[in-house]
């Protein structure tokens, strides 16, 4: 991993002021991280008492190298690291006293074309947040079946075309590039919505990553676990961007034995974040409160 990949590893973390407040962090806490990205909310939380302590996860290598670096002055008194799947991770008995997550594909992520997360650049179809695992997206899209691809871009995109752009996938099919993949993607779909807002293929990259990463499956197993995780009264708050995630923590968050919702509605960024940050504008945060049984 070079310097400058590294360097270039930047994340502006949305809803920070949000979180902090609602985290209510307590002098001397210990808190869980598990989405370090590029580390803005751990670092806030750092800079909120002098003695605070912080777990960061991150699927990501890069993310962690470039995050470690960064904050090189906390560690490892009072930052440490662990790589891997949020949804693996086992404290075993030790208990936070507060969790947060930063959920989907970060901007650095989006930003670097090798990764292949978007289509704005010609780039392989990879999309992994974790370069040790063996499935990518190129895979899912080469070989498998129609029918399956339709399900992956209907569940996780909630793509109304899916049938159709599965039937040309596979019609023209393998594919090696981002790009060769949009342009199928929007000769699927009907001319009138080939040049709306939303280009056509965004719900189809999102559906891919999603499977690709396991993301949803990873999100309801977090939210079973986690709240195992903190002290009585502590506080979990999770920041989603699409519908299919938020419904995930909302009714994760409603039905957890050891959980008492603190957010009816979620939190959304103010008019100035928005502004500053336009990919902030579908953040939601939801927080809710451990309770004891």
């Amino acid at each position: 991993m070079t310097e400058e990949s590294q360097q270039s590893f930047h994340h502006l973390s949305v809803l920070s002021r949000e979180i902090i407040a609602g985290l209510n962090i307590v002098p001397q806490g210990h808190y869980l991280d598990m989405t370090a990205g590029g580390g803005g909310h751990t670092e806030l939380i750092l800079n909120h008492d002098s003695e605070v302590k912080v777990t960061a996860i991150d699927r990501d290598a890069v993310a962690i190298a470039a995050t470690s670096a960064r904050l090189a002055e906390y560690m490892p008194e009072r930052l440490q690291f662990w790589q891997g799947n949020f949804a693996a991770y086992e404290p075993g008995d030790f208990l936070f006293d507060g969790i947060i997550a930063d959920l989907g594909v970060s901007s650095p992520q989006l930003d670097t074309p090798e990764r292949g997360f978007s289509f704005r650049h010609t780039a392989p179809l990879d999309m992994r947040m974790d370069a040790n695992q063996s499935l990518t997206a190129a895979d899912l899209i080469n070989y498998e079946k129609e029918v399956t691809l339709a399900d992956i871009f209907y569940k996780y995109g909630e793509e109304r075309f899916s049938r159709r752009i599965a039937k040309n996938i596979v019609q023209k099919r393998p594919f090696q590039s981002t790009t060769e993949l949009a342009e199928v993607i929007s000769h699927s779909v009907p001319a009138k919505y080939r040049y709306g807002k939303i280009n056509p293929a965004t719900r189809v990259f999102q559906a891919l990553r999603i499977a690709v990463n396991q993301e949803l499956e990873s999100l309801e197993t977090l939210i079973l676990k986690s709240p195992l995780w903190l002290k009585p009264g502590g506080i979990i708050g999770i920041i989603s961007f699409h519908s299919l995630e938020d419904r995930i923590v909302k009714h994760g968050f409603r039905n957890h034995e050891h959980l008492k919702v603190i957010t009816k509605k979620p939190l959304y960024p103010q008019d100035d974040e928005q502004r500053t940050n336009p990919r902030s504008r579908s953040a939601k945060l939801r927080f809710a409160k451990k309770i004891e049984n």
